[in-house]
């Protein structure tokens, strides 16, 4: 019985120790890179820095936490929001498309499918402008 104790306390420790070494290197909550989200570019090799670079598209932008033009994001862009689905996607560029683009979060909201949650939910996931240092798809 003994042994029995000893050999669970020995399992117990080690799984607390693997649990303390694994928080001590788990990544913290600091940013990575020491400029704002607006000023990161992509270099050719995908990686994300501060300085020279492409300005980040679609999912890349999403990732960084920036939000996508809906005047100009592609279909499969816009099927990345959180609640848009590919149909979803597809009404919102052919609304767009027929509109001449949206000039207000009300045009947005005549489209089929947004109701007021999903409404603001892309509010908070996607912008009707491009900001000052966007790129194409902004």
């Amino acid at each position: 019985m003994a042994s029995r104790t000893a050999a669970l306390a020995a399992v117990a420790l080690g799984v607390l120790g693997v649990g303390m070494v694994a928080r001590l290197r788990w990544p913290d909550a600091a940013p990575a890179l020491d400029c704002a989200a607006e000023s990161v570019r992509i270099r050719p090799d995908g990686v994300a820095v501060c300085g020279d670079g492409a300005v980040p598209t679609g999912a890349q932008a999403l990732a960084l936490g920036r939000p996508l033009d809906l005047n100009s994001a592609t279909e499969e862009e816009l099927a990345l929001l959180p609640g848009v689905g590919r149909s979803l996607a597809r009404r919102l560029v052919e609304a767009r498309e027929e509109q001449g683009g949206f000039k207000s979060w009300d045009d947005v909201d005549a489209v089929r499918g947004v109701g007021a949650a999903k409404l603001q939910t892309l509010r908070a996931a996607a912008a009707l402008g491009a900001p000052p240092d966007a790129g194409p798809v902004w």
